[in-house]
Parts: C-alpha cells; structure tokens; sequence
C-alpha cells in the first residue's frame, strides 16, 4: 500500500464481534441506523456520519470527521455495570450458618483477550490522532493497533530517519497492550516501475547482504525508541508486480534476501520484533506459496484482502485458489497465526454484505490483529462514499473494548452450564436480514440482531 497515494492508481487484489453486555448492547443499537433485535417495530432514525470525500493525494489534509450521529459528547454515558464484560459483584445477605457445609468454589471460566482491531488512518502524526475520533466515533471501542508505513524512495527512509517514528512510538508506549504495525519495504525506488531484470539483481545482491546496514539501523532505531516488539509487515504484498520489492523475478533470491533481512535485524540487542509475511489475496503475479520463506523467520502470516475484482462474491473470495480459506488453512499447517494488515472495500463499492461477511470471517478465525484501510473507496469512517458498510462495521464494532472475556466451553452433558444462558432468537420479521454473529456472541447479546435493509431504501 502506497502512503496515501496508491490505492487511486491501481487494482487491489475478511470477524470481529461485539462482545458486550446486554445493557449495553442495547444502548448502542439504539443510536446506530439499520441495526436493530430482530422486531418489527421501527428503529428510531439516525443521519449517518458525514466525512470528506478522501482520494489518496487528499488524505494528508483530511480534517477529522464530523458527524451528526454520535459525537463524544453524545456518546451515551456506560456505567461500570455496564462495562463490557464486567461481572456482576454480588454481597452475601447473610453469613452462613455454622452448620452448613461449605459449598466449593467454582472454576472461573477460561479467559481470553479480545482479539486487536484498528484501521491505517495516515502515516504521520494525523493517524495518531485519528485513533482516538475514530474510537469515539465506534462509541469507545478500543482500538489497539496503530499501522504506519515506512516511505519506499530511498534507502535513508527505509532506516526510520529522525522524527518519523517518534509519535508512533509515543502511542505505542502509552499502554502496555498496544500493537505498532509497520510496513518496511525491502528496496527502494519502491514504486517507480523498475524492470524485472533489474529487480532480480537488487534481490540477489540484497541475498549477499549489500543491504543489511538499511535493516540494521531501522532496528537499531525502534530499539532507542522503545518499541522493539514493532510487528514488521516486510515486503508485502510480494506476489503481486506493483513494488520493486516483488517475489516474481526470482523468489529463491527473494526468500533468501528475506532471511538476511530478519537475521540482521534479530541480531540487534534488545528487539523483539515479529515478522509478518503478508501476500495479497488470490494468485496475482505468482502464487504466495512460492515466496513462503520458511517458519525460522516469518511469525505471522498474513492477507491484505479488498472486495475485488468486480463481480466476485465474499464466497468465491473465500474458496479461491490461494484465496481466504487457503490463507488460514496455511498457517494452521506452519502453526502461525493469521492477520489482516489492509482490508476494506473497492471494485464493488459500498457492500454491506462484504462487510459483514468480513468481519464475521474474523470472528471465525481470530486474527492475532487486522487494520482497516481508511479511507476512499476502501474506508468507512473517512470515506463518505460507503455509508451502508459503514453502517454495518460500526454496529457491529461499537463499544467494544480490550476487557478480557469468557471463552465458550462446551459443558458435559451432565453438567449445568455456569455461563450466560443462551437466549432463543426470535423470529426475524419481513425485511430484515439476520447477521450471524456467532451462537456465544449472541448468548452475551440476549438476543440476535438483524440489518433492515428496508430503512436505506425507504426515504431514497
């Protein structure tokens, strides 16, 4: 992905659920437009968020978005009962008498972190910034991952240079469960169209080593900034022929420049750094398989996956050759986790459908993190031209926070279940379309919501 000029310019080659309370849940549906528990009553009507229209070379000058929904100031207010995910504390009545038996404490349910979500907002200090109004925008939800990207030009900026990763760096030390992203291209003149020819040699002199000076001051340089577990997207996208940084030419030279690279940066004192190996969806120029380096040096496989080409449904993206499902069942088979570095919309323009399907992909499959693309056409929040998928990703996301959630144990058949009982869905009415958000999400909902198409088409 270009710093906010590449996605105009060319093709692109997906959940998260709303783990909250019931009270809360409810308050959040009543200001999100579209969302409603599955009735036929009418949701009271909301104006969507209203964003400038951002094109790649407009995205630095973005001011932050106003909108007439809910502001921070309108945000309802959650009490500590109704935090997500917060237990109810129950007092005694009444000491027990000296005859009773005293009654075993139960195991407490088996506890997992909400997986991180956050979205590329602009690579300098105005994506800092955006974290906390797109945050208020989703009603408070935490969003975790910051995601920035090296400039590809020259060698010197490849290195990080002074005061590009400061503010980056800042965020990311001001809580202990936050996540830098960073994209670092494996060649300059990164985007300038160099020739295949050209790009076997810079692989096969990088393979030797000529370059490792570049990585190793980049390292150096997160180490004195604090922030050496930075997850390091290296040389994404790979399989395709937009970057110099392509496999394609020469993926032996390609993987074994790969290697060096990781091996100098691990080698620099105090890193802890993890490497994403990120192709995008689909076959592209090569097979991603082929680029594969081996399970020594990747950590996290990866997927940048938009809603192309045009016509493709979220199924055959799913069921591709070298598509979603071959993503996850890769690195199940190299036991890494999977991410999502870019995701959004593209050639079929504001897909709600998409946009559900998605998310609930990643529910399903629990990506160590994933970062939306926004802004046009691939955005939500920034991006006016997608407001039924906006609508969508912000019902679904709103309120959602970092607190540490029950994980869904199957109880025995001849043990009561201790966890929130399930509540039966009621019956979805006439034009509204049941989201499937996942049996112990909608157990900690109380109910099972639906979008109703029939409210965008109304007033249209």
């Amino acid at each position: 992905m270009a710093l906010q000029q590449r996605r105009a310019a060319r093709s692109r080659r997906s959940a998260v659920a709303v783990a909250t309370a019931s009270a809360v849940a409810s308050v959040v549906l009543a200001s999100v437009p579209g969302l409603a528990v599955a009735s036929p009553d009418p949701m009271p009507s909301v104006t969507p968020p209203r964003t400038p229209a951002v094109t790649p070379s407009q995205a630095p000058a973005v001011t932050p978005p106003q909108t007439s929904a809910v502001t921070p100031s309108q945000a309802p207010a959650v009490t500590p009962s109704q935090t997500p995910g917060a237990m109810p504390s129950h007092a005694p009545s009444a000491m027990a008498s000296p005859e009773a038996a005293p009654t075993p404490a139960k195991p407490a349910p088996a506890l997992t972190p909400a997986p991180a979500f956050g979205a590329y907002l602009d690579y300098g200090a105005p994506g800092v910034a955006r974290i906390a109004q797109l945050s208020a925008w989703l009603g408070g939800a935490e969003l975790r991952v910051g995601h920035t990207y090296l400039p590809g030009d020259r060698w010197r900026n490849i290195e990080g240079p002074p005061g590009y990763l400061d503010v980056w760096a800042g965020w990311r030390r001001e809580k202990a469960d936050r996540m830098l992203v960073l994209n670092v291209p494996m060649l300059e003149r990164n985007e300038e169209g160099v020739s295949d020819p050209e790009v076997r040699e810079l692989l096969q002199r990088g393979a030797a080593g000529e370059f490792d000076q570049h990585f190793r001051a980049l390292a150096e340089r997160l180490v004195a900034l604090r922030v050496p577990d930075t997850v390091i997207v290296l040389g994404w996208e790979m399989n395709g022929d937009t970057y110099t940084h392509r496999c394609g030419p020469d993926p032996q030279a390609w993987k074994a420049y790969w290697n060096r690279i990781v091996t100098t940066m691990r080698a620099v004192p105090g890193q802890r750094f993890r490497f994403d190996f990120t192709p995008t969806r689909g076959k592209d120029a090569v097979p991603w398989t082929e680029c594969y380096p081996g399970d020594d040096t990747v950590d996290i496989i990866g997927m940048d996956s938009y809603d192309q080409p045009s016509g493709l449904t979220f199924d055959e993206q799913v069921g591709e050759p070298f598509g979603l499902q071959a993503h996850v069942d890769f690195a199940k088979a190299h036991g890494k986790p999977v991410s999502y570095p870019e995701w959004g919309l593209f050639r079929n323009g504001d897909n709600p459908e998409y946009m559900r399907r998605m998310l609930g992909w990643m529910e399903e499959h629990k990506p160590l993190y994933n970062t939306l693309t926004d802004y046009c056409p691939h955005g939500v929040w920034q991006c006016s031209g997608n407001p039924r998928a906006s609508e969508v990703y912000r019902a679904l996301l709103s309120g959602r926070t970092d607190e540490r959630m029950p994980q869904p144990t199957a109880p025995a058949s001849s043990v009561q279940p201790t966890g929130p009982t399930p509540h039966p869905a009621p019956a979805t009415s006439a034009g509204c379309s049941p989201l499937n958000l996942g049996r112990w999400v909608e157990s900690w909902l109380g109910r099972k919501l639906c979008l109703r198409f029939d409210r965008w088409s109304r007033g249209r």
